[in-house]
């Protein structure tokens, strides 16, 4: 037994080297093939130094040559306080609710009726707690400043004001439906 492990370990020796051989020798030629091919020759030489310097064009104001003269337009003001805007977000938030609705959320409100007549269209919303509550177009409801903008015969349409990441205001619309009966 033993003689036969010698020769399968010989044997394995033999083919290793054998690969390997093989592996090196054909890398080698195919290397230079393709070093032929893509040879592609030296690089420029880089301009580390400016020879000629350019002057920046003058601009004329108020009949005084100027060098330089800076143009705002498209950019923010640098010396516009961020401060100052969080400050109006933190107020706006601050404002005491004038109204009971106005401390409940628009989720803890359940539209239950719709009464559409010739003296105006009218609604009653039901709380969490079980109260009932009327209300008409106009009337400021939901923690977030929404004001009832609509009310027709199939929902109730409130309109709530919000500042997008640019800053801009855009209105949000948030539609209650009445429950259908089965």
């Amino acid at each position: 037994m033993p003689l036969k492990r010698k020769k399968i370990r010989k044997r394995r020796r033999k083919s290793r080297f054998f690969f390997f051989f093989l592996i090196f020798f054909l890398n080698g030629h195919l290397a230079f093939a393709a070093e032929a091919l893509l040879y592609k020759g030296p690089r420029p030489m880089k301009v580390l130094l400016e020879t000629e310097k350019k002057s920046p064009e003058a601009v004329i104001i108020d009949g005084k040559k100027v060098s330089y003269y800076y143009d705002p337009s498209g950019k923010t003001d640098p010396f516009k306080s961020f401060i100052a805007k969080m400050e109006e977000v933190e107020k706006k938030k601050r404002q005491k609710p004038r109204t009971y609705l106005e401390t409940l959320e628009l989720s803890q409100l359940a539209l239950i009726a719709i009464i559409v007549g010739p003296k105006g269209n009218w609604a009653m919303v039901r709380e969490a707690k079980g109260t009932g509550h009327v209300i008409r177009k106009g009337t400021a409801i939901g923690t977030n400043g929404g004001i009832v903008h609509e009310i027709n015969d199939r929902a109730v349409i409130i309109r709530e004001e919000y500042k997008d990441y640019k800053g801009q205001v855009k209105y949000r619309d948030i539609a209650k439906t009445v429950p259908r009966l089965r």
